[in-house]
């Protein structure tokens, strides 16, 4: 299909000091789990990207000496020369789909903690770390200024010589040396790096004097710049676009070749759809294009090509920045330039990807089953093999992961029966989105639902709730010798999670209900209260949202230090506990409950086993969610059954095998799709690993 004249200003190329971008689509430097452990699959990833039209795809950021090193983070690496030829691998990979190679080097001062070279921590300023680690940084003397530039230098020269078209200097996310420099909550120099603005930002300049001077001939130069502290409010000497942020890009105006902007910290520029819209950045970022001759990159987490065009019509950027849609859909601009709108896997913001670098281990995406896997099994997000096994295959279940085996078979050219028992498809998706905040993880199902309709060789059927023997009977008039359970689970209604092994004691005077029920509409049949949660993601607080919207009095209740804990990964939980205390929901962390009595619940301190007693009319249970087995289980126990209905195989995929995100389920629906006919032997690990050298 032609691309739509509408868009033809995306597919301009646009120069960017000595070397041209083909176009306007820009994958900004972003973490993958992946770095300088698996050189491989960070290739691949970065490849498989400019294989989808990116026309500039960089790194993560890259240490450039041990003095700035984030272990156990995995990001990049280039030391010394040994470094060179991991980084060559991706360079390569790159330049091969005709796009540009970016790198951002960096030296984050006091904000990497040297865990692994155990070399004392430097800063801008003597200071404590950000984080709880117990240790202090050391106010940078100025040999230690000249070595921070040799090293940044040395860098550079080994990035121009790797090959790579565009180096970053980096000045970000209130994680890098030349933006503690720049910053008075920071900065507490009195020499000529500290007191006046022009002092603070002379360290920065000279990074990117001499950054141009050693390869500015061959490569473009690209400054990553926070304009905007959004969380500074409170707190003196934090850097705002009205103020000191406009001022540095006026100061450096034309220095660098790019200018690539955002705002500070990382929960905010990469901020959740929970949080924070597409486009949400322009207001902070907008004034840049018109203090500059130079081309300018943002973000937003645009997924409407219609919004880009606006961006760069109405001269706010040059080039549209992206690193979460580009990881939902690699294939973004490959697919507004071919008029295929409807196959685009527009990001849903849940920052899962983000999860990856928070714990340590290659990215995955909810939207995006490949993510983190096109080296280590080979998988493709455009490409999947034919199937050379003409079984027909009946699912049994439409929520996440029955939609991605169904779609995903289908385009193997599988006959696939898939059979829910709701009057919609979608599972716990469609239920979710209803949820405050959660509106745009409605995708996940849209998209699915847009391909199943191109392929003929797959039916869909609602209202079809079935037993053991109906499924019997439906696969053998199908002629289906595979049967695929994906029923789901259910959120468990006594309290059992990890606080609680065992039902909560509960003398029936205080209802008992959970999320399902919420999504349900059976709405608790008091005002009083009390969310439990022990599932520690995003459920907790959405519910808590939901009845206190209603007109509820809620209380949520943790065993965990933090409301929402496990949402430090996606960069959300200040936002929510802001937005709980906010809405006047109570938070009362480190208790679980204990019994409830009479109306009264009891509470137990995690550590002090103090007692502590609230009224409340109902509980929500936010704990365990169970899986919905029980067909699976009775039919796995009637092989004499299947083998008679023609049944060779029966197997079960996402929440109905092991309860856990969207994301996971996804995963399950496309591996069992993609391993489908393909006999893996028993013991064998089931994709290549990337193995120290020795």
């Amino acid at each position: 299909m032609p691309r739509d004249p509408r868009y033809d200003i995306l597919f301009e190329p646009v120069k960017i000091g000595p070397v041209t971008t083909r176009n306007r689509f820009y994958q900004v430097p972003h973490c993958n789990g992946m770095g300088h452990v698996y050189p491989h699959g960070e290739a691949r990833q970065r490849a498989i990207k400019a294989e989808g039209g990116w026309g500039v795809v960089s790194t993560q950021e890259v240490e450039i000496h041990p003095s700035s090193e984030w272990s156990p983070y995995i990001e990049g690496r280039l030391w010394d020369d040994g470094d060179m030829k991991n980084l060559q691998l991706m360079v390569d990979a790159v330049h091969h789909h005709g796009s540009l190679a970016a790198i951002e080097i960096t030296h984050n001062g006091h904000a990497s903690g040297n865990l692994y070279s155990r070399m004392p921590a430097m800063g801008v300023s003597a200071m404590m770390f950000d984080t709880y680690e117990p240790v202090q940084a050391y106010a940078m003397r100025k040999r230690d200024i000249a070595n921070v530039r040799r090293w940044h230098r040395k860098a550079a020269v080994r990035a121009r010589d790797i090959g790579f078209d565009i180096i970053y200097v980096y000045a970000a996310h209130d994680i890098s040396l030349p933006f503690h420099f720049i910053s008075r909550r920071r900065n507490q120099r009195t020499d000529e790096y500290g007191g006046s603005l022009e002092n603070r930002v002379r360290f920065l300049r000279e990074l990117l004097t001499d950054t141009k001077d050693a390869v500015g001939d061959q490569c473009a130069v690209a400054l990553r710049f926070a304009v905007e502290e959004v969380d500074d409010a409170h707190e003196l000497g934090g850097v705002h676009a009205h103020a000191e942020g406009r001022e540095v890009v006026e100061m450096l105006a034309e220095l660098p070749d790019l200018w690539d902007v955002n705002i500070s910290d990382w929960s905010h520029d990469s901020i959740s759809a929970r949080f924070g819209e597409e486009g949400a950045q322009e207001k902070y970022i907008a004034f840049v294009k018109q203090v500059t001759g130079k081309p300018v990159v943002g973000v937003g987490r645009f997924t409407s090509p219609d919004a880009m065009v606006a961006q760069i019509k109405r001269g706010v950027l040059d080039l549209i920045g992206a690193a979460r849609p580009s990881i939902a859909d690699p294939f973004l601009p490959s697919k507004i330039e071919n008029g295929q709108l409807d196959d685009i896997r527009e990001c849903i913001g849940c920052n899962i990807c983000v999860s990856g670098d928070m714990t340590v281990r290659p990215m995955r995406c909810t939207q995006n089953p490949t993510m983190g896997e096109e080296h280590r099994r080979d998988w493709h997000p455009e490409k999947i093999p034919t199937a050379v096994d003409d079984t027909a295959i009946l699912i049994v279940g439409g929520g996440p992961a029955g939609l991605e085996a169904a779609m995903s078979l289908g385009r193997r050219g599988c006959r696939v029966t898939l059979a829910e028992a709701a009057a919609q498809l979608g599972g716990r998706v469609y239920h979710e989105s209803k949820l405050p905040g959660l509106a745009t993880w409605q995708r996940v199902v849209d998209y699915r639902l847009a391909q199943l309709q191109k392929l003929t060789q797959v039916q869909t059927f609602t209202h079809s709730e079935l037993d053991a023997a109906q499924v019997l009977d439906f696969a053998k008039e199908l002629n289906a010798a595979q049967i695929v359970i994906a029923t789901g689970a259910r959120w468990d209604r006594f309290g059992i999670g990890r606080a609680h092994r065992t039902p909560v004691p509960n003398d029936g005077s205080v209802q008992f209900i959970t999320p399902d029920d919420i999504m349900s509409g059976e709405y608790p049949h008091a005002d009083n209260i009390i969310v439990y949660d022990d599932d520690h993601y995003y459920m907790g607080g959405v519910i808590a949202e939901k009845l206190v919207v209603a007109g509820k009095r809620v209380t949520l209740v943790t065993p965990a230090a933090d409301v929402s804990a496990w949402t430090h990964n996606t960069l959300e939980q200040n936002h929510i506990e802001h937005h709980l205390r906010k809405l006047g929901v109570g938070l009362i962390e480190k208790h679980k409950l204990d019994h409830v009595s009479a109306g009264r619940v009891a509470l137990r301190h995690t550590s002090s086993d103090a007692l502590r007693v609230l009224e409340a009319d109902s509980v929500i249970m936010v704990t365990a969610r169970r899986p919905c087995e029980s067909l699976y289980l009775e039919l796995d126990a009637a092989p004499d059954k299947m083998n008679e209905a023609g049944i060779r195989n029966l197997s079960r995929i996402g929440d109905c095998l092991a309860p856990a995100t969207i994301a996971a389920a996804i995963y399950e629906g496309h591996r069992f799709a993609r391993e489908f006919g393909n006999e893996l032997a028993e013991d064998a690990v089931p994709f290549k690993r990337e193995y120290v050298a020795v």
